[in-house]
């Protein structure tokens, strides 16, 4: 379970990122979405469900193509926009659930298909989370991550940042740390893929909700990281001045023993 302190900040941060972090064109990206879901192997079997859902965008992708999807989150005002948005799609073979991942409320094998995307980092304990994952998994079915993982020798810098964009970020993990934590939970070498989230810098600060005065300080960070790429985010600037961005995001999916 998530410390009082740390839910606090979870709630803080996601109820009023709710709509901005719903509606922004990276985050409801179709191309991304699609990419998850096949690469999970979905199909009109399977049973969902994704663990720190947000704004359900991944739960209705799935929901498209499976039997029924499953989506839980802490926040209630996220699971609202997931309720209002689902809606808005005409998709109705899902479940909402209010709730926190740890222990997941659910009995062991439950789900074909368990995901989690762009939450782990989030999460103070990300192994006891993908334990939990696994243990609702059914054997023979998938568990799948997705988050950013920045490359090693960027990793402190790229974490640095991102707290100070969102003060309830924990830590992103680089891929070697992500497959090690499949290792200690003890499932086998996930398959994994890649893209770039991209975005750019005063969309993301208009749809992040920094202490004040830390949003000078995010854009000073992106600013210095143009020289050499500190962050390791491909941040580059356009003729028109404007900060572009690409975060380093990792999709890794097992088939569970």
């Amino acid at each position: 379970m998530a410390t009082s302190k740390h839910s606090d900040l979870i709630l803080d941060q996601f109820t009023r990122q709710a709509v901005p972090f719903a509606t922004a064109p990276s985050i409801k990206d179709e191309a991304a979405l699609r990419l998850v879901v096949e690469f999970s192997g979905a199909g009109a079997d399977d049973t969902v469900l994704d663990v720190a859902c947000g704004p359900g965008l991944i739960v209705v992708a799935f929901a498209r193509v499976v039997k029924h999807a499953t989506g839980i989150d802490l926040t209630p005002a996220m699971l609202e926009r997931a309720r209002k948005y689902a809606a808005e799609q005409g998709v109705t073979n899902i479940t909402w659930q209010q709730g926190d991942v740890l222990p997941l409320p659910y009995p062991d094998g439950a789900f074909t298909i368990v995901s989690s995307r762009f939450a782990f980092h989030h999460f103070l304990d990300p192994l006891a989370v993908l334990e939990q994952m696994a243990r609702v998994c059914r054997p023979g079915g998938t568990v799948i991550v997705v988050d950013s993982a920045p490359a090693p020798d960027k990793a402190d810098a790229f974490n640095r940042m991102e707290v100070v964009r969102d003060p309830s970020h924990v830590r992103a993990l680089p891929e070697a740390e992500h497959l090690a934590l499949f290792r200690k939970a003890g499932l086998p070498a996930p398959r994994v893929t890649h893209y770039r989230l991209e975005g750019e810098l005063e969309a993301l600060v208009a749809r992040s909700f920094p202490k004040p005065g830390d949003d000078a300080t995010l854009r000073r960070i992106f600013a210095d990281s143009l020289a050499g790429d500190t962050l390791g985010i491909q941040a580059r600037r356009d003729p028109d001045g404007a900060i572009r961005y690409g975060y380093p995001v990792a999709v890794l999916a097992v088939q569970r023993p």
